[in-house]
């Protein structure tokens, strides 16, 4: 920024400090014609009553001056919080290059030797007044961004607080319908159950008996895969404590797959040998299997067996559920695991439910995982990974 276009803004205050007066005068005055405010002191003590009544943006500093020399005005300048940060420049007919190292030692920025160019002089008064203006605007920018992050910081928190209270609100109506709605379904099931058996063997009502069935099984789904997910979120981190038996998580998974498959006329497999023990309490290891296979049956054609296999991996045990008959519309594949992504019916077999959702944050928590792929004839693989649990007691 040159000196005249400076004084059109806001002329820089300078502060001339030389015991000789003549040398006061000239260099005054020359800064004076190029546009700068200019307050000169024929001493170091007038020198700092001068900085601390108004601090200045540059110091034009001599060093041999009678009582306080340059050097000692330099020290209490840099001694100052409020005066520490402006550029001071000596200016002396001391020329040793000790008494440089000095000048630069007590916080000098520059040093201009007598007898001085005047053109040398406006040079370095106008860099270093540059450099001045530009740490000024990095540290207000500093104190800007500073600002806006605790700004946002504090908003921040606010949300990750109310968040909070929404999760726990929707945790405990969650939990609350779950539980709830248990006692009044069970009278209407029972009932239900009752009334069929009043009826004639008909047709139709083996047709509407079998409707039900179907109804049944989803609602009763439904809340024990809500009541599951909740307590998942509430207890995720106790989730991965203990070890299962692999075939035998299986076992219990296909027999409570059992009834869903047979209202689907869908033959389920005998369970693979598996040996290995993995990550996980055996119940919540048998519900995400269960639930993966109760999702292959929705995608089986009726009286289409699924396939079921066990393979090692890399510190794990994979598991592969295969079925055929109907495939994922391709839109839906990448978030087929999202909680109520699925809503709209892909299958035959309806609308997927929370079953995928359940068994994925299962497995996750398990340090395990489930993918799903499509097949060709039509059909899907669900590939499973189940940590192993060789450790763990």
């Amino acid at each position: 920024m040159s000196p005249t276009h400076a004084a059109r803004r806001s002329a820089p205050d300078i502060l001339v400090v030389d015991d000789t007066a003549a040398n006061l005068q000239v260099l005054s005055g020359l800064l004076k014609d190029c546009g700068y405010k200019v307050r000169p002191v024929p001493s170091g003590k007038l020198a700092l009553q001068a900085a601390h009544s108004a601090p200045p943006d540059l110091i034009l500093l001599d060093i041999k001056m009678p009582e306080l020399d340059g050097f000692e005005v330099c020290r209490r300048l840099k001694a100052e919080p409020r005066l520490k940060d402006i550029p001071v420049i000596f200016i002396s007919a001391l020329n040793e290059t000790i008494d440089k190292v000095q000048a630069f030692g007590v916080g000098g920025v520059d040093y201009v030797t007598k007898p001085f160019q005047f053109e040398e002089v406006a040079a370095r008064v106008r860099t270093h007044l540059g450099l001045r203006e530009m740490q000024r605007a990095l540290a207000n920018q500093n104190e800007r961004l500073e600002e806006i992050v605790q700004a946002r910081t504090q908003q921040l928190a606010e949300s990750h607080a109310r968040l909070a209270v929404l999760d726990k609100t929707k945790s405990d109506f969650l939990r609350l319908i779950s539980h709830e709605l248990r006692t009044p379904l069970s009278g209407v099931l029972g009932i239900t159950e009752l009334a069929f058996a009043e009826c004639e063997d008909r047709p139709v009502v083996a047709e509407l008996r079998a409707m039900f069935q179907q109804s049944r099984h989803r609602i009763v789904a439904l809340l024990e895969d809500s009541l599951l997910l909740t307590e998942i979120e509430l207890t995720g981190d106790t989730v991965a404590v203990g070890a299962s038996p692999l075939g035998a998580a299986v076992r219990t998974a296909l027999d409570r797959a059992r009834p869903f498959a047979q209202s689907r006329r869908v033959p389920l497999p005998t369970s693979p040998a598996a040996a290995e023990r993995v990550v996980g309490k055996p119940i919540l290891v048998a519900r995400a299997i269960q639930s993966l296979i109760e999702t292959a049956i929705k995608f089986s054609r009726e009286a289409e067996p699924i396939r079921l296999t066990s393979a090692p991996a890399t510190d794990a045990v994979r598991l592969t559920i295969e079925t055929q008959g109907f495939a994922v519309p391709p839109h839906v594949l990448p978030y087929f695991f999202d909680l109520l992504a699925i809503a709209d019916t892909i299958t035959p077999g309806g609308d997927l439910g929370l079953a995928p959702a359940v068994a994925e944050r299962i497995l996750h928590l398990l340090g395990g995982s489930v993918r799903v792929e499509n097949l060709d004839p039509p059909g899907i693989r669900l590939t499973v990974d189940l940590k192993l649990a060789a450790d763990v007691p």
